[in-house]
């Protein structure tokens, strides 16, 4: 389980960064199937494990304060081996609830500053931003959500569905080169959070230019998520997926770059939402 949860983190198959975090903490419920003689022999595979998964994916905030939160509520308090797995249980109930728990409340909190009749512009796929739209429909917004592409992988597309599925919401998709056209109709843009830290948002790619274009138009931009994604001393590492996502035939004496996510000074950020609230 913790293998494969690894293997999908890596291949990027699992595109939520709260969903990789809760999927990474429960995946360490393997462990409670194994087999320790010690204490120590258990503590050792369990940082071992979560070291693992946090170096699946260096970039996301979340889970690496999932995998540190579990190691420090599990290693150097069990009495036995026994108690250490009761621990982890129990642990990785909490920690995944939380997780869950956070999100909820930071999509309550975004979907609080929607207004009837809004016109939002998002981009890529977060569950959260989807989640707050969801409940600002739900509570009776009329809302027209204009979707980017989010290219190369195109996960816009995913996000363009589950919005079609809701009441109440006009669905619209554009190439993420249109987004100065869809912004001149838009009353806020939008965006989920992969992490923030150092002065920094971190986002995935096209996330920049949309928040440069933005601004030039006089358009507010919302960032929602778990506050877990806000981390001090935290060294995000880019990502750079593989060529072909971009050109699928080798092109002689180019050199294709394939990063997954951009860099903006949080200071661009209109809003911040999170499940402690509201920052402006």
């Amino acid at each position: 389980m913790i293998d494969e949860t690894v293997a999908e983190i890596r291949a990027m198959r699992t595109h939520s960064t709260s969903a990789v975090a809760v999927k990474a903490t429960r995946s360490l419920a393997e462990l409670l199937d194994r087999e320790y003689v010690t204490v120590d022999e258990f503590e050792r595979d369990l940082e071992h494990n979560a070291g693992v998964l946090r170096r699946s994916n260096p970039s996301h905030a979340a889970l690496h304060n999932a995998m540190r939160e579990v190691e420090r509520s599990v290693v150097g308090e069990a009495t036995s081996v026994e108690d250490g797995k009761q621990r982890l249980e129990e642990t990785i109930d909490r920690v995944a609830d939380d997780i869950e728990t956070a999100k909820g409340e930071a999509a309550a909190n975004a979907a609080e500053r929607i207004e009837d009749g809004d016109t939002l512009l998002v981009h890529d796929y977060s569950t959260t931003v989807l989640e707050s739209i969801e409940n600002a429909a739900r509570d009776g917004a009329h809302l027209t959500v204009y979707v980017t592409e989010a290219r190369p992988r195109t996960l816009g597309r995913k996000t363009a569905r589950v919005l079609a599925g809701m009441a109440r919401v006009d669905t619209r998709m554009v190439v993420d080169s249109a987004m100065g056209y869809a912004l001149r109709d838009c009353d806020r843009v939008l965006l989920g959070i992969t992490c923030m830290t150092g002065g920094t948002y971190y986002n995935r790619v096209g996330t920049f230019p949309l928040v440069v274009t933005a601004r030039e138009l006089g358009v507010p931009v919302t960032a929602v998520g778990s506050g877990a994604k806000q981390i001090e001393e935290f060294r995000f590492e880019n990502e750079f997926r593989d060529a072909v996502e971009v050109m699928r035939e080798p092109v002689e004496d180019v050199t294709i770059e394939n990063p997954s996510y951009d860099a903006t000074p949080i200071g661009m950020i209109d809003t911040v939402i999170t499940d402690d609230g509201v920052a402006e």
